[in-house]
């Protein structure tokens, strides 16, 4: 297959530094690409001879006509490094080809969707959310967002524009969106981890809302030690991993 067959050159058009080691990016679109909410990419990018490829989570709608993707700079990382030294108008590469099964039609039916990420996790959630189907298809929509400090809690406002945008407002009352801080305390948001707040009870009773085989549905995406750990938990309660022709209750996705 030759390169023009396989990806695609798009432009960055924007970026927005939320601290010195989180920052995302938006790119031109090719109109071809196709994607469905939750997915990823794989994005390119030069460095000497080569094109160093990563996976990528869209953060972006699928009706919209760019890319956002949301990334950290990992020190001395081979493709992050070279990555923030992109600026506006710098040329990415990416893939003709969209990947993962972090997605809703991984499902049927269910009542309530929760949403957990940690870190940069939170990328395909936010892809998510901006899916019209997913806020008609649920009563009720969690997102959980775990970090360690308060800095890192990105995304802030445009999760809770939903509320206003015209376009969502009809349904804004089903999301409950809930912060996580680790090593800090923060007003409002909880201070444990993921896996402590489910072992505990605490998650579902900060939301008023349990996590059930019958009528919950839910998706984890971001550190694969909390994925791992969070799917174990949940198993144990009697969810099971929704596969191809397999309908169940958990989706997962290890974000690096």
């Amino acid at each position: 297959m030759s390169a023009a067959e396989k990806y695609t050159v798009e432009k960055i058009t924007e970026i927005q530094r939320w601290a010195p080691n989180l920052f995302s990016f938006k790119t031109t679109r090719h109109p071809g690409y196709r994607f469905v909410p939750g997915q990823f990419a794989r994005l390119g990018v030069r460095k000497d001879d080569a094109i160093v490829w990563r996976a990528y989570s869209i953060a972006s709608a699928n009706w919209e006509d760019h890319l956002e993707f949301y990334s950290i700079v990992v020190p001395n990382g081979e493709f992050t490094t070279e990555l923030a030294k992109l600026q506006e108008g710098d040329e990415l590469f990416v893939e003709k080809t969209n990947y993962g099964f972090l997605t809703t039609d991984r499902f049927e039916c269910g009542r309530d969707l929760w949403m957990l990420s940690t870190g940069t996790g939170l990328a395909p959630f936010i892809s998510i959310l901006y899916d019209f189907d997913t806020w008609e298809q649920y009563e009720r929509i969690v997102l959980v967002h775990s970090v360690r400090e308060a800095h890192e809690l990105t995304y802030q406002e445009e999760i809770r524009s939903f509320g206003w945008n015209e376009l969502f407002a009809e349904h804004a009352h089903k999301l409950e969106y809930v912060q996580v801080v680790t090593r800090e305390a923060v007003d409002g948001a909880l201070g444990a981890r993921i896996t402590e707040l489910l072992a505990s009870g605490e998650l579902e009773a900060h939301v008023g809302l349990p996590i059930s085989v019958e009528h919950s549905r839910v998706m984890i995406c971001g550190n694969p030690d909390m994925v791992e750990e969070t799917r174990k938990l949940l198993t144990t309660r009697g969810l099971t991993v929704a596969k191809r022709g397999k309908p169940g209750n958990l989706a997962v996705e290890n974000y690096w």
